[in-house]
């Protein structure tokens, strides 16, 4: 019964470990996660999401957000290179 619960407990820092990484990293993946798997219109659907969470934690501006969903309502993702300081 203990084994279970330190699997569980260490499973969860894991997971908690590797959200934190993302959140802090600067380099965001080509495409959100599980995109490719699903199809054209689910990753669309996706890349919505994803921009859309970019712009709350303030990780884009709202003229990249803009560009980005115009973008996307022609069909096409707009993946702009990283800031360089």
């Amino acid at each position: 019964m203990a084994a279970i619960a330190i699997l569980i407990g260490a499973l969860l820092l894991a997971a908690i470990y590797y959200d934190i990484a993302r959140l802090v990293s600067a380099h965001q993946s080509r495409c959100p996660p599980l995109a490719r798997f699903r199809g054209r219109r689910a990753a669309l659907e996706d890349e919505e999401r994803w921009c859309a969470g970019l712009l709350l934690h303030g990780r884009i501006d709202t003229r990249s957000y803009q560009r980005r969903m115009t973008g996307l309502a022609h069909g096409h993702r707009v993946v702009e290179p990283p800031p360089h300081h």
